[in-house]
């Protein structure tokens, strides 16, 4: 059976993933620091983890692999899973492959040495819209059908 795992955090699409993940059966594990409320479902695991950097991305880099599905926008725990064979998707649809990681790691770089070099650099990206949410159920739909196809 498939899984789910979603970098819970500050993730806008968890009622999409879980809404996706029922059509297929698919188990779904949020994973946060805390702060996160619990779901009562049959399908969803809550998996809270201690507070500290990066720990929702270790303990979700160590449990993913093939068959599973990573719902992240953290670059760097994207590559991870990548590695270990699971399928990666940010939370607009877009899909982290072993063709695009070195891309994405490099931009990320880029992005944070531009940051760091400008601290009254005022704002963030675009905002999520809906046709991000779009993206990403569909994204996450092809994903799972996909894998079911294996």
């Amino acid at each position: 059976m498939s899984r789910v795992f979603v970098d819970a955090d500050a993730c806008p699409v968890k009622a999409e993933a879980l809404r996706v993940a029922e059509r297929h059966g698919a188990d779904v594990i949020y994973v946060a620091n805390g702060g996160l409320r619990p779901v009562d479902h049959p399908l969803v695991r809550m998996v809270y983890v201690p507070e500290g950097p990066d720990e929702a991305d270790k303990w979700i880099a160590d449990q993913a692999g093939p068959g599973d599905v990573v719902v992240t926008a953290d670059v760097p725990l994207a590559a991870k899973c990548v590695a270990t064979g699971a399928r990666v998707l940010n939370h607009n649809g877009e899909a982290f492959t072993k063709a695009n990681m070195g891309e994405k790691l490099a931009t990320r770089d880029l992005m944070a040495d531009l940051r760091a070099a400008d601290p009254f650099r005022q704002g963030g990206g675009k905002g999520f819209s809906r046709a991000d949410r779009t993206r990403f159920l569909d994204a996450l739909e092809r994903a799972l059908r996909a894998i079911a196809a294996q």
